[in-house]
């Protein structure tokens, strides 16, 4: 019985259904920013790793070019 009470207060199915068109905007907004996010974050990460990989590279052709001076 007490089960049942504890589930009941986080359970809500409205009889109107139109009720559900705020939840679903709302989802909708949150679910197109995190997609944004995402992608922006992507972005960034693989320009980040293009900016290593160029410095990698700098830093083994300095690393040859010394070797052979000496």
């Amino acid at each position: 019985m007490l089960q049942w009470y504890v589930l009941s207060l986080f359970l809500y199915f409205p009889q109107d259904k139109s009720e559900y068109f705020p939840a679903a905007i709302s989802f909708a907004v949150f679910f197109i920013a995190c997609i944004l996010t995402f992608r922006f974050i992507l972005r960034i990460s693989k320009r980040q790793a293009e900016k290593a990989k160029e410095l990698e590279e700098r830093l083994k052709q300095e690393m040859n070019n010394g070797g052979e001076n000496s």
